[in-house]
């Protein structure tokens, strides 16, 4: 199935969507900013800037980092990161689960559709 992109406007107007999701589950697996960045694509400014966005999002960060070096710093979710991603992961779920009828008649209708037919 095709993926449904859920996006959280809070209010403060900033949002959680997809991309800091999979960014959040990338450091968590990674342990790195620059590596979950990679694996998405992305710049590691950008990467930094969302992580930075995701920090001020909420009350406390939901990302810790420890400084280069020797021990070549990373990065983890703190618990109310851990929370935060478990929380969104939980929503697109049952997102896709309540809207999976629906979201398939649309894909079925939009395959119907032959693009040569536009011309």
């Amino acid at each position: 199935m095709d993926k449904l992109k859920l996006r959280l406007t809070l209010p403060d107007g900033s949002w959680l969507g997809p991309g800091k999701a999979d960014l959040l589950q990338g450091i968590a697996e990674t342990g790195s900013i620059s590596a979950a960045g990679r694996r998405m694509g992305m710049s590691y400014k950008r990467a930094w800037g969302l992580v930075e966005a995701l920090n001020r999002m909420f009350p406390s960060p939901l990302i810790e980092t420890s400084r280069g070096g020797a021990g070549h710093g990373g990065a983890t979710l703190t618990a109310l990161g851990q929370k935060a991603l478990a929380l969104y992961r939980a929503l697109q779920g049952k997102a896709v689960a309540a809207g999976a009828d629906e979201i398939g008649q649309l894909l079925a209708m939009a395959r119907q559709f032959d693009m040569s037919e536009r011309k």
